[in-house]
């Protein structure tokens, strides 16, 4: 039994040098709070793993985390026969295991039980506030409607929700925001997007039960911006994000009245549905400006203290590339009064050309673990990387561990936990001794991984 548990040992060691890599970063706690690297799997930390990849791809530009699952959306993957005579560039979902990093089977995109494909036909996958993904495609500036989908999380199945209206602003879309339910069954919905090369903002809005959108603004579907941060700035030029704001002490917590927007050649600033700008980084020290050509942002509360993390540079960046800084807001969610807290991840996530893609996608789910509060944060760079970040007050381990065996401080003891501790081991993760000492005789080596797998088959 003993040679069998250090072969199993050993055969884990390899296998989580494959995909589960942490990016060996030390950070230290602020105000505290802690941060650390679950895993990462990129260009700069995996540079013969990630490469490799079928979601490296310049057509996988967007990724979602929903559920435990990371989903990244490939458009034009492969040549699907839909009839005699009849292909299409089939579109793939990637799925990866948001806890361990571990691969899941990927999805083969379909529409009415056929395959499914078009140019950039899944360009844009996020989720909604009630759990469901959903699928919206690039459109160019001749195109009137933006069909909306619904992923099958489990069959690549898509279902059309809605065909939304551009109205008589026509313009170029490439990313999107959803707010509430996108099946409209539980809560109103709303959905945004900020148009390319213009000032023209997108808005769609759906009561609750409602079969149609209608305008956003107050009727009308499109809003031409004339407020822009910085002031020289006169449109969104290339790839802009929009992010809702989501507020859970809201009578109406899914209007999303107030939203964000970053754009190619601005900085993420905070407007409202009338085109006003409500916060920017005006106030904010320029050291913490991110620099042009990064779009991506995302608000989150933690220990009922209000963070944001945004995209600080691109693969073009001063130094490293790739990286978002994770700062806490000034008292009334302020911008200006903005403190940092960490840059993920301190490193790189890499520095290789993505054509010009713009989009940094970040998504934050928060839940506790153990009774306390702990943000799970993922970064998505297309063609550079991605990794995921725990975040809370005791995250990573303790000197007063919890439960014996759980390393990452999840609140249960499976693989994932071996996976930790090899990485402590290997010298790429920083979790306390006292924590992955599991045999308690004072060292922490393959003994501890012995004994982890020993408690996870009692268990089982």
């Amino acid at each position: 039994m003993k040679k069998f548990l250090l072969t199993a040992a050993l055969a884990l060691v390899a296998f989580a040098s494959a995909f589960a890599v942490t990016d060996g970063q030390t950070y230290e706690p602020v105000n505290g709070i802690k941060i650390v690297n679950s895993w990462i799997l990129d260009r700069f930390h995996t540079p013969t793993v990630f490469p490799k990849a079928e979601y490296c791809n310049t057509r996988a530009r967007t990724a979602v985390m929903n559920n435990g699952v990371i989903y990244i959306a490939r458009s034009e993957v492969k040549a699907a026969v839909v009839a005699p005579g009849d292909t299409v560039p089939q579109s793939v979902i990637y799925r990866l295991d948001a806890k361990t990093g571990a691969e899941l089977p990927a999805l083969d995109v379909t529409l009415d039980g056929k395959p499914y494909g078009a140019f950039l036909g899944v360009n844009s996958i996020g989720r909604d506030n009630f759990g469901h993904v959903w699928v919206i495609p690039y459109t160019g500036e001749k195109a009137a409607d933006i069909p909306v989908y619904t992923l099958n999380v489990e069959t690549g199945e898509l279902t059309l929700v809605t065909t939304l209206s551009k109205g008589d602003k026509i313009a170029r879309t490439d990313y999107y925001d959803v707010i509430g339910d996108i099946t409209r069954e539980k809560a109103e919905c709303n959905i945004m997007n900020a148009g390319t090369q213009v000032a023209t903002i997108y808005r769609w809005h759906a009561d609750q039960g409602a079969e149609e959108f209608e305008g956003g603004f107050e009727g009308d579907l499109s809003l031409e911006i004339t407020a822009f941060f910085p002031e020289t700035v006169t449109n969104w030029s290339y790839a802009p994000v929009v992010k809702m704001c989501y507020d859970p002490a809201s009578e109406t917590p899914y209007a999303g009245e107030l939203f964000y927007i970053d754009g190619f050649n601005s900085v993420p600033a905070l407007y409202d549905v009338t085109g006003s700008i409500i916060d920017s980084f005006e106030a904010v020290d320029k050291a913490l400006y991110p620099e042009a050509g990064t779009n991506g942002v995302a608000e989150f509360t933690l220990d009922n203290r209000n963070f944001m993390v945004y995209s600080i540079a691109q693969y073009a960046g001063t130094g490293h590339g790739c990286q978002a800084n994770i700062v806490e807001l000034g008292e009334g969610m302020s911008l200006g009064g903005m403190t940092k807290y960490w840059q993920i991840p301190a490193d790189s996530l890499g520095k290789v050309s993505d054509t010009g893609l713009r989009i940094h996608c970040l998504n934050v789910d928060v839940d506790k673990e153990n009774g306390e509060d702990v943000a799970t944060i993922f970064t998505f760079k297309a063609y550079n990387g991605m990794g995921v970040y725990k975040m809370g007050k005791n995250v990573g381990g303790s000197e007063q561990p919890g439960t014996k065996g759980d390393i990452n401080a999840d609140g249960v003891v499976n693989v994932s936990d071996v996976t930790a501790l090899i990485n402590k081991i290997l010298g790429t993760a920083t979790y306390a001794d006292a924590t992955c000492d599991i045999n308690a005789d004072g060292v922490v080596n393959v003994s501890d991984v012995t004994a982890l797998i020993n408690i996870i088959l009692a268990g089982n």
